[in-house]
């Protein structure tokens, strides 16, 4: 005796499934702008790079497919559990299938597939993300350095150099540099030309670093030994927090920096300021940390100068 066909409890639950899926469905149409960006960081008023889109329109993508798997998963368990349930004047054990062919293709098939069309938007996107065969307009080269960094704006010929942030948690908002979260006056500042394309060489003084603008949804390794190299075109102006995306040590907290996206007119007059500082020429990779370290006292302006 085989068991019991669905009742109409198992047909309501099956309602509403597909009602609660429905809903779902139509409150993500009706989503605030930082839903459909995934909760990627973000501004309605523009992209922040050349890159910030594509990235975006990836990882929602990406968490799109997953959710409707999930539901597809959930639903067909909250079916079997309904349609197969134990009923009270079943006594017998369903039917014993010792395999399913068909069935067993699909579990293969269709999560192959899942995996294959990931892999090619991924590497489709990786690929013009990391790309750097075009000509760059502007070339700097970051240092990584505990804890902190050294900007060489190669091209101008000046460099900046900065502290870490002793004290993170007693930060406030007027601290913050025009008001943006995660920036401070004490830190160093980064200075781009919106609509132009920078090539970023980054390098490591002394451990491994990670460079990381969270608004511009992208980080990169800095590993000592290997230089490595990306391109991006800012196309919003505003200023934006910084910060080291890999613990390296006792001040790992207080590796911050500021970015400032401006004008090719205010980018220019920053790297005359640099000049009129004195910072004329490159810092190099022979630095230590005690250079920059505000506990060391033995640190020198002829050492800085090395």
């Amino acid at each position: 005796m085989q068991s019991k066909p669905p009742t109409r409890s198992t047909r309501a639950i099956l309602r509403a499934t597909a009602i609660a899926g429905a809903v779902a469905v139509l409150a993500s149409g009706c989503a605030s702008e930082t839903i459909k960006r995934g909760y990627l960081p973000g501004y309605s008023d523009g992209e922040v790079t050349n890159h910030t889109e594509r990235i975006t329109q990836l990882w929602v993508g990406s968490w799109i497919a997953a959710l409707a798997v999930g539901i597809i998963t959930w639903g067909l368990i909250l079916w079997c559990v309904a349609a197969y349930r134990k009923r009270k004047d079943d006594h017998q054990l369903p039917i014993q299938t010792r395999y399913h062919l068909p069935l067993e293709l699909m579990y293969t098939v269709v999560p192959l597939a899942m995996v294959l069309v990931l892999f090619y938007y991924t590497d489709r996107d990786m690929a013009a993300i990391n790309n750097v065969e075009g000509e760059a307009d502007v070339h700097i080269q970051v240092i990584g350095k505990q804890w902190s960094w050294d900007f060489n704006y190669l091209d101008d010929e000046v460099y900046d150099t900065g502290q870490h942030l002793i004290d993170v948690g007693g930060q406030t908002a007027e601290d913050q540099v025009d008001g943006a979260r995660g920036t401070s006056t004490a830190l160093p500042t980064l200075y781009l030309p919106v609509n132009q394309t920078v090539e970023f060489t980054v390098d490591s003084r002394d451990v491994i670093h990670s460079f990381w603008i969270p608004a511009f949804l992208y980080k990169i390794d800095m590993i000592p030994g290997r230089t490595n190299t990306f391109q991006v075109e800012p196309t919003r102006e505003g200023t934006y927090a910084g910060k080291c995306a890999e613990l390296c040590g006792e001040f790992h907290s207080g590796m911050l920096f500021n970015v400032r996206v401006v004008s090719q007119e205010e980018y220019q007059a920053h790297m005359d300021d640099l000049r009129e500082q004195g910072n004329v020429g490159e810092l190099g990779l022979d630095l230590n940390r005690h250079q920059s370290d505000p506990y060391n006292a033995r640190t020198t302006t002829e050492e800085a100068g090395h």
